[in-house]
């Protein structure tokens, strides 16, 4: 078979290359993808190489026998296949978004840091075991965390961690429940718990203005100190939600950003048996434990964690105690 234009010579092998050679005596090839055919013969217009195709028509082109259904020549050239246009402008502009997500992602991001490099950041300057009179740096050291309290189950967690001696502590949250239970907030701080800020309303920070983010904290700060007499120094952002403006923010506020390394997702059950496995499955040395003391399966499962972790040979101890000697910066974010 003869190209019309280039007076070139194809020969159409069975292993689906297309062998060309030009008058000059250029040889080239080309891939080709073949389907059986419905007639037994090629027409030359079916055969979409370069030029126009012209001379005698070829014979049958036999289908391989693995090759099921119809067999034809398609188009030499992988950028004229429409679905390969379409991949290819799919996973460039998949590519560029994922750049460009990175890029604002890394803009916004905020470093975590652990208690183990807080510690370090503190130095030894003889306030070792101190606070509490414990030295995480050799104790197996872990603290109990709950949000979005005081509620109606809190002074019967209260009454446990009395009993069994173990600090807490608590970020508050301001409407429906500091506003409703003050006698419970002057009760954890006059037991000795760390009373901490979990906004007013539990916005999402990352998605509200700056001038909102410091009325939510700055709001639950006063509720609090007009309580309790004690200015909070720590803060925990609504579902850990917290970026550079955040952060900024909360560092002209005086407080530090304090996230978890264990969660029950309390939230989601009210099984205590499971909430007590999910934390218990998790914790390691210098774990932050998330609960929820307003959840009705929380408070039952909080004494099966004490005595299996006390067991284990942990310690119980209050954020700053985890963070001793080193202290929580603010505007800074620990995990």
């Amino acid at each position: 078979m003869t190209c019309g234009r280039v007076g070139a010579s194809i020969v159409v092998p069975p292993a689906g290359v297309a062998s060309v050679v030009t008058p000059n005596g250029d040889p080239r090839r080309y891939r080709l993808r073949r389907r059986c055919l419905r007639a037994p013969t090629t027409r030359a217009s079916e055969l979409r190489l370069p030029g126009r195709l012209s001379g005698p028509r070829p014979g049958p082109v036999p289908c391989d026998p693995w090759t099921a259904g119809r067999e034809r020549a398609v188009d030499v050239f992988w950028w004229k296949n429409k679905r390969v246009r379409i991949a290819a402008i799919v996973l460039a502009v998949l590519g560029i978004g994922s750049l460009v997500a990175y890029q604002v992602i890394s803009a916004r991001w905020v470093d975590r840091i652990s208690p183990a490099e807080a510690r370090a950041a503190g130095g030894d300057d003889g306030k070792r075991g101190a606070t509490g009179g414990v030295d995480c740096e050799k104790a197996r050291c872990v603290a109990l965390t709950f949000d979005g309290g005081p509620g109606r189950d809190t002074p019967e967690l209260l009454d446990l961690l009395k009993r069994e001696e173990v600090p807490a502590t608590f970020f508050l949250l301001g409407r429906k429940h500091i506003e409703r239970y003050p006698d419970t907030v002057r009760r954890i701080a006059e037991e000795g718990h760390e009373v901490a800020n979990h906004t007013w309303n539990h916005p999402r920070l990352t998605e509200v203005s700056a001038d909102e983010v410091r009325t939510e904290l700055t709001r639950t700060q006063k509720a609090i100190e007009d309580l309790t007499g004690v200015t909070p120094t720590l803060m925990r952002p609504p579902q850990g939600r917290t970026n550079k403006d955040v952060s900024e923010i909360c560092r002209e506020l005086g407080l530090a950003q304090i996230l978890w390394s264990v969660t029950a997702k309390d939230y989601s059950t009210t099984d205590s048996a499971l909430i007590r496995k999910r934390v218990l499955d998790q914790v390691e040395r210098d774990g932050i434990i998330l609960l929820h003391d307003i959840y009705d399966g929380t408070v039952p499962a909080v004494p099966g964690i004490i005595s299996e972790l006390k067991e284990r040979g942990y310690t119980f101890v209050t954020v700053p105690q985890l963070l001793a000697p080193g202290s929580a910066e603010p505007g800074k974010v620990y995990r």
